[in-house]
């Protein structure tokens, strides 16, 4: 057992106590997998990660930090919050990234994060599968989600690592009342979102439901999910090029996630992040 740095961060909020916390084990050198899926079910979070030195051949790639991620049950190849919040704690602990861009390995290869101001954002992941869901997907979706078929509206798949479903309902209310059924979304990660009412301060409101050790969770507020809805709402002609998202508001939480593409087509996913705990873990 060794002691390691640790930091508990809040991301997607500025605030702490109104994001998506996330645990970093700063050094995971030495740690296999069961003990990393072992330490990440103990904190029963939604993620934690383990930060290590790059591969080989990540490093001739220009990465700074190789990360493992981890849900509760499963690794993740990728996923937004906890690229966010590692960096962010990397940085905190005197990281220093090689380039003008942190350059984060991982599953699914390097993701780019840049540093706007106060707030990190990483360049969105191509989809690894994208284009619309089958038509059963969807009626059993509609079912489990207590709505008739006929309230959604748009649906494809966004899949960036985590197999995210997801489907657009008519309006933001509809999206906060939702009330997911675990019987029948066993085993599927879903992706609800919805436009704002006119004049609100964000542009769409989105909530994300997937599978843990417990059964269905609902995600406080979740990068992979903002970055592949981006991708597809935008080139759908479904959401504007620049934008703001709320998350979490159906669990008493503000996440905020700031959606731009930039002219050479990236989308690059936002927010601030603030650190709550900061110390050792034993592992």
């Amino acid at each position: 057992m060794t002691p390691r740095p640790f930091q508990q961060v809040d991301v997607f909020t500025a605030t702490p106590c109104l994001g998506n916390p996330l645990a970093v084990v700063l050094d995971g050198s030495g740690l296999d997998t069961e003990a990393m899926q072992r330490f990440t079910n103990w904190t029963h979070l939604s993620e934690c990660t383990f930060v290590l030195p790059p591969s080989d051949q990540g490093r001739a790639a220009g990465a700074d930090y190789r990360v493992r991620i981890f849900c509760p049950g499963r690794e993740l190849p990728f996923a937004g919050h906890p690229t966010l919040g590692t960096c962010h704690a990397w940085l905190a602990a005197g990281g220093q990234p090689r380039a003008e861009h942190v350059v984060q390995e991982c599953g699914v290869g390097l993701v780019h994060i840049r540093r706007e101001g106060t707030r990190l954002a990483f360049a969105a992941p191509p989809l690894r599968r994208s284009g619309p869901l089958d038509e059963a997907d969807v009626a059993l979706i509609a079912r489990g989600l207590g709505l008739s078929r006929a309230d959604i509206v748009a649906h494809a798949w966004c899949d960036n690592g985590p197999p995210w479903r997801s489907v657009m309902l008519r309006t933001a209310a509809q999206v906060l009342a939702v009330r997911p059924d675990a019987a029948v979304l066993a085993g599927l990660d879903i992706g609800v979102v919805g436009p704002q009412p006119e004049g609100s301060d964000t542009a769409l409101e989105v909530r994300a439901f997937f599978h843990t050790l417990d059964g269905l969770s609902e995600d406080p507020v979740t990068g992979s999910l903002n970055a592949a809805l981006a991708q597809w709402l935008m080139a759908a002609g479904l959401a504007p090029p620049r934008y703001l998202a709320a998350q979490g508001t159906a669990m008493g939480r503000a996440g905020r996630v700031h959606i731009e593409r930039t002219a050479d087509g990236t989308v690059w996913v936002g927010g601030s992040s603030v650190t709550c705990i900061s110390g050792q873990v034993t592992l």
